[in-house]
């Protein structure tokens, strides 16, 4: 008799164990199709948004006063992000406290911890909490934006994921990218969106009544603007080709393949430098790929087609502005084969002297700094700038998102760094400088240590013997087009909350996890 009811309570635990691995596996596909939601839905959200913004510093300026300020791009997508995180975050708990879960057991969850730490303790003792907990009113990039990326990240670590997630993503991501192609050809011909009715009432939805669109408002796509599209969409071109190289499927090669140079062509629409100086870089883990790839005939396929679409569309393109020369090859080539002759200039003899002669005596004017750009378009004196501060709290940080308060703005020098003495900087134009300047030098340390895994994890991917793990080389390619583009770029939630989504599946594909459970 006894042994009859150690084996029915045995039988029992077999059964709640395959109840709960039942459970989990559900919870699992839950939460991926909450990051396919965001991934499709949050990057094309543009509704307009005005909020009442008490700035911390008494003056003039008006980009740094209070007021009443209104945004289109970030402010409901940080909202969808933080949605989306919260509701995913319960799943989890509820995975592991009641389905009989495990986080998995990796050195990633002590720099993610340490990020976070540091996160909010930078945001705790800053000199404008309110503004490193939020972000800028126009960028939403403080510190709960961050802690949402780090908690995506941490959730996209401790699930499992389909045989087909890749193609899960890049199907959901399929409508950002042809969007955004279509908005920005339009803006490009001259043709703004924002200006036709509908699209303003369409954005203005949510608007209180007698706010209003303001009439200097451009749509260059559904991200902020020129090189947050430049940066974001270099990492879409690497995604996509890298997908296409990598497929076994023609149907996919094709459609990869086209998708790619849709992105492209949406980067080189974008005239900025950032993101045709990431492609170069990513370029060689392409041919790698090609090179190391058993099916070369896709591979070379995809390649092909990119090519045949890219090159008479930047032709055509760089005829319409030259800029967009400029922007792309003009960084290696001096001259410019897309330039018009301007007219020549007339001299109507007017001489202009830093000398003023009075009477009788002569006054000399002060010497001041000729006018110039540092490196890249200014961004070598605001780093230097930025990097001064970090001197000052290099621990702790000033907080998330607060340059603009507390960055030297009216310094003669930087009209030999930024043309005009007047230009006010808000934002550093590098991820790495940014998070350093926001978070102190640990959260520096356990970003670099995040990017870094990647590259090694990318790496490892590429010289295996054995087939490729296509997951990890993709979404990893993705990711490391995102670490390059983030030298010149700053973070914005739609782009980085996306990336980290893609660092986890990397991480979880390419680690090898130790658990009690798997």
């Amino acid at each position: 008799m006894a042994s009859f009811y150690e084996e029915l309570n045995k039988s029992e635990i077999i059964n709640d164990e395959n109840e709960n691995a039942q459970s989990r596996a559900n919870i699992d596909k839950w939460i991926f199709r909450l990051f396919l939601i965001l991934i499709a839905v949050m990057p094309i959200i543009v509704m307009a948004n005005v909020e009442e913004v008490v700035s911390p510093l008494i003056s003039n300026i008006d980009v740094i006063t209070s007021g009443v300020k209104g945004d289109l791009f970030t402010h409901y997508k940080s909202i969808f992000i933080l949605v989306i995180t919260l509701i995913a975050s319960g799943m989890l708990l509820l995975k592991i406290f009641f389905m009989g879960g495990m986080i998995r057991k990796t050195a990633l969850n002590y720099i993610l911890a340490l990020f976070a730490i540091a996160i909010i303790i930078s945001t705790i003792a800053s000199p404008n909490i309110t503004i490193a907990l939020n972000g800028q009113y126009n960028r939403s990039d403080g510190a709960i934006s961050w802690l949402c990326y780090t908690a995506l990240l941490f959730i996209a670590i401790n699930i499992k994921y389909p045989k087909n997630v890749v193609r899960s993503i890049m199907c959901a991501l399929i409508p950002f990218v042809y969007i955004n192609l279509y908005i920005i050809t339009m803006n490009f011909y001259g043709n703004d969106l924002l200006q036709e009715k509908w699209l303003q009432n369409l954005v203005s939805i949510l608007l209180p009544e007698g706010a209003n669109i303001s009439e200097s408002s451009v749509l260059v796509g559904t991200l902020n603007q020129w090189n947050y599209m430049s940066g974001m969409f270099a990492i879409m071109s690497a995604m996509y080709l890298a997908w296409a190289v990598l497929s076994e499927k023609w149907a996919e090669v094709f459609i990869g393949a086209i998708t790619a140079a849709a992105s492209m062509s949406i980067l080189f629409m974008s005239i900025s430098t950032s993101g045709f100086l990431t492609i170069i870089v990513i370029l060689p883990f392409i041919l790698m790929l090609i090179i190391k790839n058993s099916e070369k005939q896709k591979s070379i396929t995809a390649l092909v087609i990119s090519l045949i679409i890219v090159v008479p569309v930047f032709h055509i393109l760089s005829q319409e502005n030259d800029r967009v020369w400029e922007e792309s090859f003009g960084f290696f080539v001096n001259t410019n084969p897309y330039t018009k002759e301007a007219a020549s200039s007339t001299d109507y003899g007017f001489n202009f002297d830093s000398k003023v002669y009075a009477s009788e005596k002569v006054l000399e004017l002060p010497v001041l700094p000729e006018r110039s750009l540092a490196f890249g378009t200014g961004r070598g004196y605001i780093w230097n700038e930025t990097l001064e501060l970090v001197k000052e709290r290099p621990l702790i940080g000033y907080g998330s998102d607060s340059l603009v308060y507390n960055f030297p703005h009216y310094q003669l020098e930087s009209r030999a760094g930024m043309l005009d003495e007047h230009t006010i900087v808000d934002k550093t134009h590098n991820i790495y400088i940014a998070v350093l300047y926001g978070t102190g030098i640990f959260g520096f340390i356990a970003l670099i240590s995040i990017c870094i895994w990647n590259v090694i994890l990318v790496l490892k991917a590429l010289v295996q013997k054995n087939k490729f793990n296509s997951t990890v080389l993709i979404l990893g390619i993705a990711v490391l087009a995102y670490s390059v583009q983030a030298l010149f770029n700053d973070s914005i939630p739609a782009i980085t909350s996306m990336v980290f989504i893609f660092l986890g599946i990397v991480f979880s594909q390419g680690i090898k996890l130790k658990s009690d459970k798997e």
